[in-house]
């Protein structure tokens, strides 16, 4: 079965929709939609390949096999130059799409081809416009696997599946605790978060430095430290350019009965003369500043900007207040404040003095957890730092030298 109108009748038909688009505008008609963007990112986990449009894209999804392709359909749209560049777009590393091609089916339809290098199981959704991203139309491609080797060979997909099936609830139990001591009778577990990632970039700089990028890089040289101590072991909720939901994160830490947690992020602000580092954590009585309210609001905002399906996504509809432990707060500021002093030392502090408010990707009701904000991203002279590997070096030892410091200090060895 052929998924692409013949040689021939693709020249026809392109010729054919370029007359059409160029008499539409001239008459005056209805616009149809128009694509302005086509990104495909790649990971281990999954692949995407979003489309974004002027308009709210329709669309029909389907398979053929011999070989193996997922077909996408899309109504009310023709050809342009955005399009046709989607088959350089794939990357040969690209785990899961050999190829991809466009043609337009037919008068009012472009047909999408993405031809496989494995079997896979696709997610395909709609997202409106947020922050400056217009209509999105968005392709998700997840391996094709038994389900309980997932949750063996890749907790993180398996997490994802559950996820995207509505089946992750964020107060469901943890894992057993791990036997013995943290610390003493084994490493203690360190869940390193790299903030944003894949369609969320998270703030950029004057000089286009990404916070995705710069935090990524900052949490692979933590997860490098923390690996060399005799009684660490870090893991990490990203470990490449990925979108990964607030919820999966949390759950990931969870899943791996992570003893402490830490959200790396680069701050922005309006006014470029904000500067300093900051540390954060949950707030069950609202946020302690203004400015904490405004920051978890929009850190919130990830999984708007990432893109998730919202028939999986009820994280953020209802509230674990209720659920997270004083302790557990409390032991999260004891943590704050000993990263704070260290990161103090290298840098000037914004406020000095752990902050609170809503962080969704900080609600672990049963682990200790912190986002440091390691400098203004929007800060010209913090943003030439941030992009050194000498600051990033300095940033993760603070943060490894208040891991040290929050256990040296008392805190709790047992298993919650």
């Amino acid at each position: 079965m052929s998924d692409l109108p013949s040689p021939g009748r693709r020249r026809w038909l392109q010729g054919a929709g370029a007359a059409l688009l160029l008499s539409v505008s001239k008459a005056g008609l209805a616009a149809s939609s128009h694509i302005v963007a086509v990104r495909i990112w790649p990971s281990s986990t999954y692949s995407r390949v979003t489309l974004e449009s002027n308009t709210p894209l329709k669309y029909k999804q389907f398979a053929l096999s011999h070989p193996e392709r997922v077909v996408v359909d899309i109504a009310g749209v023709h050809l342009n130059q955005t399009l046709h560049q989607v088959g350089h777009l794939v990357r040969s590393d690209d785990p899961y799409i050999k190829s991809a091609r466009v043609g337009q089916f037919d008068r009012h339809t472009v047909r999408l081809v993405l031809e496989l290098k494995q079997s896979v199981t696709p997610k395909i959704f709609t997202l409106d416009p947020v922050a400056g991203i217009k209509n999105r139309l968005v392709l998700d491609l997840y391996p094709a696997r038994n389900r309980s080797h997932n949750h063996e060979d890749d907790p993180l997909l398996a997490l994802l599946q559950d996820y995207n099936k509505g089946e992750l609830e964020s107060g469901q139990p943890a894992s057993a605790p791990l036997p013995g001591k943290a610390g003493r009778d084994r490493p203690i577990i360190i869940m390193i978060d790299p903030g944003h990632g894949g369609e969320d970039t998270g703030a950029i700089g004057k000089h286009k430095t990404k916070e995705k990028d710069v935090v990524l890089k900052i949490a692979r040289r933590l997860k490098a430290l923390i690996d060399k101590q005799p009684n660490m072991r870090a893991h990490m909720t990203r470990s490449e350019d990925v979108f990964i939901p607030l919820k999966v994160r949390v759950a990931k830490a969870r899943r791996l009965r992570a003893d402490l947690f830490v959200s790396i992020h680069a701050d922005a602000f309006t006014s470029r003369a904000a500067r300093g580092s900051s540390v954060f954590a949950l707030s069950t009585k609202g946020a302690t500043s203004t400015a904490a309210r405004y920051l978890a609001q929009t850190q919130n905002e990830s999984d708007l900007i990432g893109g998730v399906s919202m028939s999986g996504d009820r994280y953020l509809d209802h509230t674990m207040f209720d659920m997270v432990q004083s302790l557990t707060v409390n032991d999260s500021l004891k943590f704050g404040k000993e990263v704070l002093g260290h990161m103090g030392k290298i840098n000037h502090l914004h406020k000095k003095k752990v902050e609170q408010a809503a962080f969704a990707v900080l609600k672990a009701p049963d682990i200790p957890s912190i986002l440091v904000e390691t400098a203004f991203i929007s800060n010209l002279e913090e943003e030439r730092k941030l992009r050194t590997a000498a600051f990033q070096r300095q940033v993760a030892e603070s943060i490894l030298a208040g891991i040290k410091g929050y256990f040296a200090h008392g805190a709790p060895l047992a298993p919650r």
